[in-house]
This record gives structure tokens, sequence and C-alpha cells, in this order.
């Protein structure tokens, strides 16, 4: 698909390593959570809950390394490990907050498709100083299921109250680049260091790619 840039009526985000850097903070969060249990981490980890919503997530970890927390203890757990840093130590990546005025200055509606927690969302929202761009902000947690389901992606644009096809979504991993694929949204991958070795993959999938935002400000100019 080309991105027809004058018929986008409003933008959708996924979040951690899409419009904040956050990814860098899983692995040690991964290698410690798991630690406790005298679990390594294995290499086949980031792949296998690719897209999945923080509850999926949770079960999925319960299952594959036979825990004895519910799901529900193990997000817990995880959100007190990860909060404190969302709401002080994660970045915007570059230009982003540039991007969001524009759009807000263009009166461009904008949400987030999130796979992470709501608890987490709204602190890096909220350390960030960028709540009030959003029009509304949904977790993988509240639909049906996560990405590579398009589910997500359909209900924040029924929210907006923008067709599907007139939705701009921005991705960084491949799971998330079909979910917005699928809602029928054009779909701008956005460089991570955490997902490089990718790249190959979501250029082919994705109607674009960028490394900062300011790369695709002219399009509303």
């Amino acid at each position: 698909m080309k991105i027809q840039w004058d018929k986008i009526q409003a933008v959708i985000f996924d979040l951690d390593g899409t419009l904040v850097d956050s990814m860098w903070m899983w692995e040690q969060i991964d290698i410690e959570y798991l630690g406790r249990y005298g679990i390594s981490l294995p290499d086949r980890l980031p792949k296998d809950i690719e897209g999945m919503s923080f509850s999926e997530t949770a079960l999925y970890f319960k299952e594959t390394f036979c825990l004895p927390d519910s799901p529900d203890a193990i997000k817990a757990e995880w959100n007190q490990m990860a909060y404190e840093k969302y709401l002080r130590e994660i970045t915007l990546k570059p230009s982003a907050r540039q991007f969001l005025e524009v759009m807000k200055h263009r009166r461009i509606p904008m949400g987030i498709a999130t796979s992470n927690s709501r608890e987490l969302a709204t602190a890096a929202l909220q350390g960030l100083q960028i709540t009030g761009f959003f029009q509304n902000v949904t977790t993988a947690c509240e639909v049906a299921a996560g990405k590579p389901s398009p589910e997500i992606y359909q209900r924040v644009a029924e929210v907006l109250q923008v067709p599907a096809e007139k939705c701009l979504a921005f991705e960084d991993v491949p799971a998330g680049i079909l979910a917005g694929k699928g809602a029928g949204m054009a779909v701008v991958a956005v460089h991570d260091e955490f997902s490089l070795h990718m790249e190959n993959e979501k250029r082919l999938m994705a109607d674009g790619y960028i490394y900062d935002y300011s790369e695709i400000l002219t399009e509303w100019r």
C-alpha cells in the first residue's frame, strides 16, 4: 500500500519501541524474574511473546516455565518492577514530541494501541507529560486477543470514529505491523535497537520505515 498522506484522518501508535524507548528494560526484568526460580532466559523468548498482551504474556510465562504464581500475581510483580522506570527513565523516540505537536495542531486525533499494561502505559504518558495528546489508549488486555490480531487497532479506530482505512499506524515489530495491516491501515515501521535483527522483515511488511519522526513531518505540510 502506498500511503495516501492526504487521506490520513487519525494516527494510532504502538507504545513500547514505537513511541517510547523502553524495550531495553524488559530483558533485565525477565532475567531477574526468571532467575528467582533458577530459570535462565531462553533465546527464543522475545519472538515467542512478540505482540502478546500483558495477560497473554503472563499466562505464557506461567505455563512455559511452570511458575507457581498466578498470571495476575505475575502481572502485579512486573508492574512493580517496571513502574518507576516507566514513570522516570524512559524517553520518547527521536522527534516524537514534535510529531505529536504537529498532529495536534492539525487536529488529527491520536490513539495508542499497546500490548503493555494499563498501569505502565499510564505511567509512561504521565512521566513524559504527553497524556493530553491522545483521545484513546487501549491495551491488548481489553480485547479478545493480542497482536497480530487486528482487534486492538479496530477498537481504537472505532473510538476515534475514523474508518480504519483512513488511519495510519506506527509499529516496531512484525506482529504489530500485521495487526495494523489486518485492520486495513497503512503502517509505518519505527526503527528500534531491540528489533534490529527484524529490520528487513519490517521493511518488507510495512508501508514505510523511519528512524526519526521528523522524516515524515513534511508529508503533512
